[in-house]
């Protein structure tokens, strides 16, 4: 099927959307590669994340964004930025190192989902891995999966914009989450079309293949263009406090 084309303010918005994803990259020193990261690198305590892919480009060649994220949506979480991350990342040492929990994290979910139908693994193992919890038939192989998704995703670079929480215990994390995902990837068409290798395309769900990102909520919602002045407010914020 062939990919619609977004409208001219579409294009114009998601446009906007990279040039302040660039500024912000200017004022955190570029993206950060996952692999390499930890939680001394002196993360926002919290944010809304955008992960790029090598090989994944926009039509202008540049890097195009392939996650976005945020954490800590309830006024009871405490979970921080680099908490979130982490979870993705995976295990870096103890039992199982290399590894990772993606009962935890669905970023996890749905790259392992892409391993197993790429890899022409048995049906049991991918029934295994998207039941509650392991099949002990098939734990040994879930790890193994693991650890090709802990691969996967270390090997990807992450921009964090900062987005605290306001004193009644609201934010604006959510809002941005939702109207950079739905830009990206949206009914009224991609824009951006994921490389013919990307892993993505090996999903059996039909939103992500579509969308091109690792996301499938809010992938077939109108975007809301009040998202790009929040990120444009944030990204402000930083070059003040650089200043």
């Amino acid at each position: 099927m062939t990919a619609l084309a977004p409208p001219p303010g579409r294009t114009q918005d998601q446009d906007r959307l990279y040039d302040l994803l660039s500024q912000l990259s200017e004022r955190i020193g570029g993206p950060r590669l996952l692999a390499e990261s930890t939680g001394r690198d002196l993360w926002p305590s919290h944010g809304v994340y955008f992960f790029y892919e090598a090989g994944e480009q926009r039509a202008n060649g540049k890097p195009r964004v392939v996650r976005v994220g945020t954490h800590a949506l309830t006024t009871t979480s405490r979970t921080t930025l680099w908490q979130r991350l982490s979870q993705h990342r995976g295990q870096m040492a103890g039992r199982h190192p290399g590894g990772g929990n993606h009962r935890g994290s669905v970023f996890r979910l749905h790259v392992g989902v892409a391993i197993i139908r790429r890899d022409g693994c048995a049906d049991a193992l991918l029934r295994s891995w998207l039941a509650s919890s392991a099949d002990p038939a098939w734990r040994e192989e879930e790890h193994l999966i693991e650890q090709a998704v802990s691969t996967v995703i270390r090997n990807m670079t992450v921009s964090c914009l900062p987005v605290p929480t306001r004193s009644d215990g609201t934010s604006d994390r959510g809002l941005i989450e939702r109207g950079a995902i739905a830009l990206l990837s949206g009914p009224a068409g991609v824009g951006d079309q994921p490389s013919p290798g990307w892993l993505g395309a090996a999903s059996p769900d039909r939103r992500i293949r579509d969308a091109g990102v690792w996301n499938i909520n809010h992938v077939k919602e109108r975007y809301d263009p009040a998202a790009l002045d929040r990120i444009a407010h944030y990204v402000a914020r930083l070059a003040q406090a650089n200043h």
